[in-house]
């Protein structure tokens, strides 16, 4: 058990910073829109659009990082297992 939740720690960091790199990096805070800024080509006057898109934020990584100190600290409650020796009588 000791084993397992150590690993599952490790995981989840690793999941969730490769899921911070892949989505972009934001070092601000979560967003789930994202503003984009063009030009109209008619009338050439710029426009802004909103588009339904998640970026996690430093919170998101803030978040995995305090579930996985969890998960490792919870590892630290469990003792090592002792092995049925046999007594010398």
């Amino acid at each position: 058990m000791k084993r397992l939740l150590r690993i599952l720690a490790v995981t989840a960091v690793m999941a969730a910073g490769a899921t911070w790199l892949a989505t972009g990096a934001n070092r601000g805070w979560t967003k789930t829109k994202l503003q984009t800024e063009s030009i109209e080509p008619v009338t050439e006057m710029r426009v802004l659009h909103t588009e339904d898109k998640f970026q996690p934020g430093v919170d998101f990584l803030g978040a995995a990082l305090a579930s996985a100190a969890l998960l490792a600290g919870a590892s630290l409650i469990f003792r090592k297992s002792k092995t049925n020796q046999p007594t010398n009588q």
